[in-house]
């Protein structure tokens, strides 16, 4: 799972100024409820709580719930937003105190902290048409080793692609229109470029990490996700490729240092060739560089697509279950999702948007050619990186793979020891 920043980002970053008006808040076929999972009338008060929508997402969320309270009348909803920063922490706080909100909003690795104290719902036991009407990538999310059921509604989701720069690919000899899809081909496409670019160009700007392990076939957790397990020999061998790679120049040097500006940046100012981001990337890079926008071209992610994942939580502690319930699955059913992603850069997490044109659809530019990309990938998309791998177990894990890289370690050496703190961290 990419960090909290990311979803900081996510969401507050606004690509279209667009109105309400128009958008179906609401579901007119009524599948909003909890399919009689509630256990009670739909009534009385409960609390939302949301991360960082305010105030760009004011607008959106108050028709949102107002529709809900003029559907049920007698329902009266509190909503609460939180600011970004120290979020994790604030719900633990909440969780502690008593006053955690009937439906919060939490990814999954801040979800998990309360599922270990048997704080949150299980969501697929009191509402069975949860896995029927969400996608599988969506609700799995939400379900965690040792522990049974499903801890969320998904209400919003991402995936990466690829994005390539047309110009330099076809510069330095390679053809746009069939970029490298596996890391053997990477890694050749990276050769010729820096041959090409007397070294001035990069096609390859970042080390891997646990998404590229996962994609190698190994196994990151034991099964009842209390161990780290990727010291394996297949993620030797793919730590091994890298360091040839970095060796023969094919990564920037900077790459393995604090100085490192991310593969997004390299991008973006035509040191690098390739980066991997959301679905709508090209939309916020051409306000960054619109001279580069234009000349970008995106195709499917290698490998197994990762899936990022933002959902709605209710607690067990609830006194209005049914309520709650409720208003968890209208917040995230089709339409409202619909009417969000026209706002800012999510797709949606319901089986019913598969056929929204919106999505599925492109409108012949390459930004329109990049979103259907991303959304058909989600099909297959899933978390790639165990929600154990805090920043904390990632910071570990990087160290080492640096030293792998640079040959100061190993690669099964660095890789026992990133595995050996890591778990020390899961039990601190």
């Amino acid at each position: 799972m990419r960090t909290s920043s990311h979803w900081i980002r996510l969401a507050v970053a606004a690509v279209a100024a667009v109105t309400l008006a128009g958008c179906g808040l609401g579901d007119p076929s009524g599948s909003d409820d909890a399919g009689g999972g509630g256990g009670g009338e739909v009534t009385g008060k409960v609390s939302l709580q949301t991360w960082a929508l305010k105030p760009k997402f004011t607008a959106y969320m108050e028709g949102v719930i107002d529709a809900f309270e003029k559907k049920h009348p007698g329902v009266e909803v509190e909503w609460l937003d939180q600011p970004g920063d120290g979020y994790s922490e604030k719900v633990l706080s909440q969780a502690a105190g008593g006053t955690l909100p009937d439906v919060v909003n939490l990814p999954p690795d801040f979800a998990l902290p309360l599922v270990k104290q048997n704080m949150l719902l299980d969501a697929a036991a009191a509402d069975p048409k949860l896995t029927a009407d969400y996608v599988e990538g969506g609700t799995a999310a939400y379900r965690f080793a040792g522990h049974e059921g499903t801890y969320g509604y998904p209400w919003y989701l991402n995936t990466d692609v690829n994005y390539w720069n047309s110009t330099l690919l076809t510069r330095y000899g390679l053809d746009a229109k069939k970029p490298p899809a596996t890391l053997d081909e990477l890694i050749a496409a990276a050769r010729t470029v820096k041959e090409k670019s007397k070294g001035s160009v990069y096609l390859m700007s970042r080390k891997p990490g646990l998404m590229d392990f996962a994609n190698a076939g190994v196994k990151l957790m034991s099964d009842d996700g209390k161990t780290f397990t990727f010291n394996t020999p297949e993620a030797a061998a793919l730590l091994d490729t890298y360091r040839a790679a970095f060796k023969e120049g094919l990564l920037p040097k900077d790459v393995l240092t604090e100085t490192y500006a991310g593969n997004t940046k390299l991008f973006s100012s035509g040191t690098a060739a390739w980066t991997t981001a959301g679905g709508n990337y090209i939309t916020s890079l051409a306000t960054d560089n619109p001279n580069l926008a234009p000349q970008v071209v995106s195709s499917p992610a290698m490998g197994t697509p990762p899936l990022y994942v933002q959902g709605l939580s209710v607690s067990k502690a609830t006194k209005n279950r049914a309520t709650a319930l409720a208003l968890a699955r209208w917040v995230t059913n089709a339409e409202n999702q619909a009417a969000f992603a026209h706002l800012t850069s999510i797709f949606p997490s319901t089986k019913a948007s598969a056929s929204d044109p919106f999505f599925s659809r492109s409108d012949g530019t390459n930004a329109g050619d990049a979103k259907v990309t991303a959304f058909g990938s989600l099909a297959k998309a899933t978390m790639l990186e165990p929600v154990q791998a805090n920043d904390a177990v990632k910071t570990v894990i990087n160290q080492q793979i640096a030293l792998a890289l640079n040959g100061q370690a190993g690669s099964k050496e660095a890789l026992d020891t990133a595995v050996d703190r890591a778990n020390q961290l899961l039990k601190d």
